[in-house]
């Protein structure tokens, strides 16, 4: 008998920021899957303390930001808000406009891996429906 995968099993969550026509940042919520391999640039890791802020910022460049512990807080320059939580995907590509800020929330520090990929590579990601 042939094994069926459930493809909900298949998906990580993951948000998405990205810069609008109207020069704010935005994002959608969705899942990055595990059928879509995307050649990187580079990757490296970061570890913030509990509690730490980042003001006004805009994305370096187009990346993955996977939070391996930690729960934080992102705003987008219209003051929209979401939360990423440990196992959890940001797909960084706001890297114009006035960009968006986070917060720490918790007790735990934030360590992170950041994977940046060319700009012509597909981003993987589905928005939730």
């Amino acid at each position: 008998m042939m094994e069926v995968e459930d493809p909900i099993l298949n998906m990580i969550k993951a948000d998405i920021l990205y810069t609008g026509a109207d020069g704010h940042s935005h994002f959608k919520e969705g899942f990055v899957t595990d059928d879509l391999i995307t050649d990187v640039r580079h990757l490296h890791f970061k570890e913030t303390a509990a509690k730490a802020s980042y003001d006004w910022h805009t994305a370096p460049r187009t990346q993955y930001v996977i939070t391996l512990k930690g729960s934080l807080e992102f705003t987008t320059s219209l003051g929209k808000t979401f939360i990423l939580q440990t196992g959890e995907v940001l797909i960084a590509t706001d890297t114009t406009g006035k960009g968006h800020k986070w917060k720490l929330i918790g007790t735990d520090p934030w360590l992170r891996a950041y994977v940046a990929f060319e700009e012509n590579e597909p981003i993987n990601f589905q928005e939730h429906l």
